[in-house]
């Protein structure tokens, strides 16, 4: 007979599986909760025009998309962004601003399968809404880089590239380039790291083979790592829109140093995000030893809430994948063993012992305690053996002896202590020994 196999870049949570992906969102919504975020959800499964030209060309054909039986074109979310936009511009006036919000979901794309990168993968997603300057930036690449140091990470670990497609824009504009080919120039600096020259092509296909004197000036700017250097050679050019810019520059950089995080941030170019929305200060965050692949990304994206037909809004946001940060925590030995032990297991001598210890069990259960018990009678040496495999602190015995004179027997796992107390007092004598 066949059996059935997960279907390709699918995953399933055994026991331990999934208590390492709960420690993770455990302390990403602890971090989250501490920076004044508030959480949300949203259905897995949106209208398919909500990401077309939403999300850009790459991520539409990704899409795990059908039409429903009502005859809907529909598609699993294989980003939060547009979905966090419908919900915040359906209750735009409503809503307190500065707009604080994050999630962790579950999201989908049909792409090639690869180290920290599957088909079905969990992001946490934390955006601000409302915010038109830098402190919206300040405050989301503060939680992003508390969100990796709450594992146990440093800046010998990770750091975040920050960069920024206005200024982009505003210095190509400076050198005579037009919307379309300064589009096809960004589509070409986000491959470029990966392709090298054959990152051009698509602009050569578009537009002719780039200039000599554009690529190279192109390429100069990829290699800017400091706001002095960004300084030198944008100021003067006059433009006031780049000194504008410089200025948030400033003020962001300014704001990270000042919150002691400036050792985790690098200027750099090279970063502007492949998807269309994205109109600002992007960032990403890498490990330092450059074996994995982005562990966070994001930006700012203030167009996207009116496009989708609201009133306009600034926002900014940025996520973090749980595969590829979770085989960062690994190779940095940061994964702790989680073992879901019980706190009491109860030790039970016969038929009557049982139905003793049964009223126990769910007393303690009652009172939060995580209590385990052989389901069926076994010996008392296998049911010791029992406790200790599965990593009790304590073990209440419930024997002939103990039931006769209306006690039970409480056993400290470790040191082999026992005493005796009383039935009506086993929640107590628990709880005073854990």
């Amino acid at each position: 007979m066949a059996t059935f196999q997960t279907l390709p870049g699918f995953r399933e949570f055994y026991p331990e599986d999934l208590a390492r992906r709960n420690f993770i969102f455990r302390l990403w919504r602890q971090t989250a909760t501490s920076f004044g975020f508030a959480e949300y959800d949203a259905p897995v499964l949106e209208p398919l025009e909500l990401y077309k030209a939403k999300s850009g060309d790459e991520i539409e054909g990704q899409l795990f998309n059908f039409t429903d039986k009502g005859g809907r074109e529909v598609a699993l979310r294989p980003e939060m962004t547009p979905t966090v936009c419908r919900l915040v511009g359906a209750k735009a006036n409503a809503l307190k601003r500065p707009i604080k919000w994050f999630s962790i979901g579950e999201f989908y794309r049909y792409e090639r399968m690869q180290k920290g990168r599957g088909r079905c993968f969990f992001q946490f997603n934390a955006d601000i809404f409302g915010e038109t300057g830098p402190e919206a930036e300040t405050e989301l690449i503060g939680l992003l880089v508390q969100c990796l140091c709450s594992f146990g990470l440093t800046e010998q670990d990770f750091y975040v590239r920050l960069s920024d497609r206005n200024l982009w824009f505003y210095y190509l504009g400076a050198l005579g380039l037009d919307d379309e080919r300064i589009r096809a120039v960004l589509g070409a600096v986000d491959r470029y790291e990966k392709y090298g020259d054959d990152a051009f092509k698509g602009y050569a296909e578009q537009f002719g083979e780039i200039e000599a004197g554009l690529k190279g000036k192109v390429l100069a700017f990829l290699q800017i790592k400091s706001l002095g250097a960004l300084t030198s050679l944008l100021e003067p050019l006059g433009d006031e829109r780049i000194a504008a810019r410089l200025a948030d520059w400033r003020k962001l950089l300014g704001n990270l140093e000042a919150m002691g995080l400036s050792r985790f941030v690098e200027v750099d170019l090279g970063v502007v995000r492949g998807l269309a929305y994205y109109t600002g200060f992007v960032f990403e965050a890498f490990d330092r030893k450059g074996e994995l692949r982005a562990i966070a990304g994001g930006g700012r994206y203030n167009d996207l809430v009116g496009k989708l037909g609201y009133p306009e809004l600034p926002a900014v946001g940025f996520a973090i994948g749980d595969m590829t940060f979770a085989l960062l925590l690994e190779q940095r030995g940061l994964m702790p063993a989680l073992v879901q032990a019980p706190d009491v297991y109860c030790v039970i001598g016969g038929a009557d012992e049982r139905l003793a210890a049964l009223g126990a069990i769910q007393s303690l259960r009652a009172a939060g305690f995580r209590v385990d018990y052989p389901l069926k009678d076994v010996a008392f040496g296998k049911q010791f053996k029992a406790a200790s495999e599965v990593g009790a602190r304590l073990a209440l015995i419930f024997g002939s002896d103990e039931l006769a004179k209306g006690v039970a027997k409480l056993r400290d796992m470790n040191d082999r202590a026992e005493r005796e107390i009383p039935l009506a007092e086993v929640v107590s004598a628990v709880r005073d020994s854990l």
